[in-house]
């Protein structure tokens, strides 16, 4: 079982929140915390992994390796997002990997059957875990249905609100900032493109004054146009 400072930790994590240290204690889940350093694999071409994961800190990037060998990134996550076998079901992950990305990450781990024994006597956990695993899968399908159905520079606008709907940075004076974790290269991969297409897509979009992107965040400086692209 993990210490006072995991247990202050996962109390702060949205789902856990209403729980007291003494409450959780009293659910005896065994969980533990793992130090991850930049580039390893959390698990690789996983078609056996029964856990669940939280993010505590860092960034953690999803993917598999098609059929010739290329690497395919499906997600990049952060902080307070979960991933692994986040819909409880055992060895569907198919040949999916988790990697520590950017930086060294720190994760805190259930096993799938204790994490199901503890929503099975906190309904009220089970429903609100079910609520965001929910809009975890209605973003990965509506990034899939603009993959089949959206030209390149649609995808890029779709995915960009996405990233502003998610409500990961604040208002400054320059707009609304999020922290960058995404290379031209990630946001290329995620929508189906290429490097220099992204790229070019970007730079269209900074000198029509919606954004400002470099290695550190990217801006919004004008959101409601980038709404209105988004409902054309």
């Amino acid at each position: 079982m993990a210490g006072d400072d995991t247990l202050l930790w996962i109390r702060n994590y949205d789902l856990w929140c209403q729980l007291s240290d003494e409450e959780y204690k009293e659910l005896k889940v065994e969980h533990s915390v793992l130090e991850v350093p930049k580039g390893e694999y959390i698990y690789f071409e996983a078609y056996n992994h029964n856990k669940i994961y939280f993010v505590k800190e860092g960034t953690i990037k999803i993917g598999y390796i098609d059929d010739e060998g290329n690497e395919k990134v499906k997600e990049i996550i952060q902080k307070g997002e979960l991933f692994g076998q986040f819909s409880l079901e055992r060895n569907n992950l198919h040949g999916e990997f988790a990697q520590a990305y950017k930086n060294d990450v720190s994760i805190c781990a259930f096993n799938i059957d204790d994490f199901e024994r503890l929503l099975k006597n906190r309904p009220d956990l089970a429903l609100k875990y079910s609520k965001q695993v929910g809009a975890k899968l209605r973003n990965i399908e509506n990034r899939l249905v603009n993959l089949l159905n959206k030209d390149v520079k649609t995808r890029l606008i779709h995915f960009l609100w996405q990233l502003v709907e998610q409500n990961l940075g604040e208002n400054t004076a320059e707009g609304f900032c999020i922290p960058n974790f995404l290379t031209h290269e990630d946001i290329a991969s995620l929508i189906g493109s290429s490097r220099q297409t992204v790229t070019t897509m970007i730079n269209e979009l900074g000198t029509e004054g919606i954004l400002t992107y470099n290695r550190q965040e990217i801006c919004f400086l004008d959101v409601k146009k980038l709404q209105k692209l988004v409902q054309a």
